[in-house]
């Protein structure tokens, strides 16, 4: 174990004890460890009620009997007097502490931390004593989470709880693949059957027998419909009851024919085959009976798997489901529920759509998501002893390389699926080249190689006869007249950075790439002493660089001097003693332009270009670092000189581009802020920005198209997902870096030697 991290002690049920809430809990400690590791360490007291022989992992420090008063008592005694333990976290369910209700308060009044608990159930219209106990509680603890803002209203309202103690964070989701539903039907055994499907450990109050006895009417119209029932009978039922409440749904269905309509899958899924099964369902069925169910984890898996939903009115389902995601039906009402699935069977394009809509509704809970909301929690409380850290995600290339083909990288997706129809573009292929490149640097993967060449052949095929660049094709890889439409300078800057950076790395690619993107680059150098766009000579002068490490040439050079002087020209024209910078706005790809000037100050040394170079970066920076974080220019409204900057429409693509430069800034400048500014950066596709959302998708390996005014675009094109490649990749040249002192050696292929000392 990591020594000196925060301790934080989660109170709950827990694996392999089958519920509810130690499936939550194991969910939400894995998603906390995937992202702080390095910040908190999250250990678990098991709840058991009477005797158990549960074999637990490693996380469990301790057990708690909840039935023996006593052990509230030595539980209190040995969190109080380990050091580390500096927050716990209890999930409460009343159902918990029923047989010990004292004791359970008693130990919450005797604990010397602070405590954060989450009610699981928020019960409305109390009489006096559940007010009183609530009150108690609350006002013991520093913090009360509850997963919808409804139960956070009845907590208000019939309890009398200050808003300020409460926090909302909704019950966790999985981020899933989006495997196709006609694979995963065949998979199944379910090919060209319609599918409702609804799981969770069976007990009466989840109302199955609503559904199956709407089935008849369904299916009469739907004779392909099938009913999966996926769970086991909840344990405490099978100790009282026994099996007698799925033996009664398997009398109701031969009493009603159904036997070819109702499959019971009568275990415990793994989450994936879970995922799998929700993924192929074509509606989710909730039919719970129970009114005061605030939440349910069943319900919340189904929507991010882009089921569209049916239920009974539980809070969670009016707070989330609208005409747009879902249906709500009155309980035990069969007849509103087989007009509901009916109406759904009958409309594919709307079930379509809710289908979209439903996973938009629900992506910002993802375990992620709550593991952030989580930790900024904590952090509050213990803030003087903790400092947050977001780790580094794994490298992952599979969702670039889902979008490319035999032709190249795809521009868009629709959520995490290629978007054939959307073609190709010089832009997004050259982004590609330049990040395959460096991940081949990194990994020296074989494969990579391929990746690069790919993509090398799309630049080629782009280049006109007179050196220039076009830059969209369709499908089939012809030009169209978008080309004709829209300035293609940047397109063309693109280009010769990419090609640029590829020869850069000439002594480790096979010849033939290199004699090929060398053939292309020198075709177009006639045509760049004709670029006068700011950003195509930014990118020209960096593409130039790298290509006059690979071959030293007074041609080259001059060519970057000229560039260079364009924009120390228009720096010079724009600039003044409020606004620094070369042009009267900020739109995107900022920090490629006084990054030009780095690179230009390198090979010529003239102090012009770093002077220039160092005051319009530290300009920029002041203007999309701030205390939330880094909040780069929005793509909706340019910052014009003299008035405010738009807001919303952050793109992956400018945070990228700024980790580059500091990156840049700071090998050669050894400025310790441009480090620190980097990792700021870079959190932000972690959740630490404006919505506190998580704009990288670990689990497709894509990246989200940016953050809106209240939502996450869901979309993982090839611009995004490309950048975030390069920002992760850039991150990777400092992972060990050791700070401050030593003499380091910038890995990169121009060699920087830079002591502190």
């Amino acid at each position: 174990m990591k020594k000196n991290l925060s301790e934080i002690l989660v109170i709950t049920s827990y694996p392999p004890r089958e519920c509810g809430i130690a499936t939550y809990s194991q969910d939400l400690i894995g998603s906390l460890n995937n992202k702080f590791s390095n910040s908190l360490s999250i250990k678990v007291c098991a709840l058991e009620s009477g005797e158990s022989d549960y074999t637990y992992p490693e996380e469990v420090k301790f057990v708690l009997n909840t039935s023996v008063a006593t052990e509230y008592k030595k539980l209190a005694v040995r969190i109080n007097s380990d050091s580390q333990i500096k927050v716990v976290l209890v999930q409460h369910e009343f159902g918990f502490f029923h047989d010990q209700e004292q004791a359970f308060m008693d130990f919450l009044e005797n604990i010397s931390v602070p405590i954060i608990i989450v009610f699981h159930t928020v019960l409305p219209n109390p009489n006096d004593k559940l007010k009183s106990k609530i009150q108690i509680i609350a006002a013991i603890c520093s913090s009360v989470i509850v997963m919808t803002h409804t139960s956070a209203n009845i907590l208000m309202t019939d309890y009398g709880l200050s808003r300020s103690k409460i926090s909302v964070i909704a019950h966790g989701t999985h981020l899933v693949t989006h495997l196709s539903e006609k694979f995963l039907k065949e998979k199944y055994g379910l090919t060209g059957r319609k599918v409702l499907t609804t799981f969770g450990l069976l007990s009466s109050g989840k109302s199955i027998e609503t559904t199956i006895e709407a089935l008849p009417a369904i299916a009469k119209q739907f004779p392909e419909v099938i009913f999966l029932v996926i769970g086991k009978t909840h344990p405490e039922v099978v100790k009282h009851d026994g099996e007698k409440y799925r033996e009664m749904l398997e009398q109701k269905v031969e009493q009603l024919g159904l036997h070819d309509h109702v499959r019971f899958i009568n275990k415990y899924l793994k989450l994936p085959e879970l995922l799998e099964y929700l993924q192929l369902t074509d509606i989710y069925v909730f039919s719970t009976n129970d009114p005061n169910q605030a939440v349910s984890g069943t319900f919340a898996y189904a929507m991010s798997c882009s089921c569209p939903i049916i239920s009974t009115p539980i809070p969670h389902a009016k707070e989330v489901l609208t005409s747009d995601t879902g249906i709500i039906f009155d309980f035990r009402n069969s007849e509103q529920l087989a007009n509901a699935v009916m109406r759904l069977f009958s409309n594919d394009d709307l079930r379509r759509e809710m289908s979209t809509n439903t996973l938009q509704k629900i992506v910002s809970t993802a375990w992620e998501n709550s593991a952030i909301a989580h930790a900024k929690l904590i952090e509050e409380l213990i803030s003087q002893k903790m400092k947050l850290q977001y780790n580094l995600p794994e490298i992952n290339l599979e969702h670039l390389k889902k979008m490319t083909n035999k032709i190249g990288i795809i521009q868009f997706s629709k959520i995490n699926q290629p978007d054939i129809d959307s073609g190709y573009t010089l832009d997004d292929n050259a982004r590609a080249s330049i990040a395959m490149c460096m991940y081949y640097q990194h990994s020296g993967d074989i494969e990579s190689v391929g990746y690069i060449l790919k993509y090398l052949n799309f630049i080629k095929h782009c280049q006109q006869p007179n050196g220039d660049f076009l830059n969209y094709t369709n499908q089939q890889n012809q030009f169209t007249n978008q080309n004709n439409e829209v300035n293609l300078n940047d397109s063309n800057g693109r280009a010769v950075w990419a090609l640029g950076y590829l020869l850069s790395l000439a002594e480790f690619l096979p010849e033939k790439i290199v004699a090929e993107a060398r053939l292309i680059i020198e075709q177009s150098l006639p045509r760049i002493d004709s670029m006068y766009s700011t950003r195509a000579m930014a990118f020209a002068i960096k593409g130039l660089f790298y290509y006059q490490n690979y071959s030293n040439s007074p041609k080259n050079l001059s060519l970057i001097k000229t560039l260079a002087n364009r924009l120390v020209q228009m720096f010079r024209h724009e600039s003044g003693n409020k606004w620094v910078w070369f042009e009267g706005y900020l739109t995107y790809a900022n920090s490629i332009l006084p990054e030009a000037l780095l690179y230009a100050w390198l090979l010529t040394n003239d102090p012009v270009y770093l002077d220039i170079a160092k005051r319009s970066f530290g300009f920029l920076l002041t203007q999309i670092f701030n205390k939330n974080g880094i909040e780069v220019i929005s793509n909706k409204e340019w910052s014009l000189r003299g008035q405010e900057a738009g807001q919303f429409g952050e793109q992956p693509i400018d945070v990228a581009y700024t980790i580059m430069t500091l990156s840049k800034f700071y090998d050669l400048l050894n400025n310790e802020d441009y480090r620190l500014k980097m990792n700021i950066a870079f959190n932000w596709f972690l959740g630490e920005n404006r919505l506190h959302q998580i704009v990288y998708n670990p689990c497709t390996g894509g990246c989200y198209d940016g953050l809106e005014e209240s939502n996450v675009n869901l979309n993982q094109g090839a611009e995004s997902t490309v950048s975030y490649l390069m920002a992760r990749l850039t991150m990777e040249n400092y992972r060990n870096l050791k700070i401050p002192g030593k003499t380091r050696t910038i890995k990169h292929n121009y060699a920087v030697e830079i002591s502190n000392a």
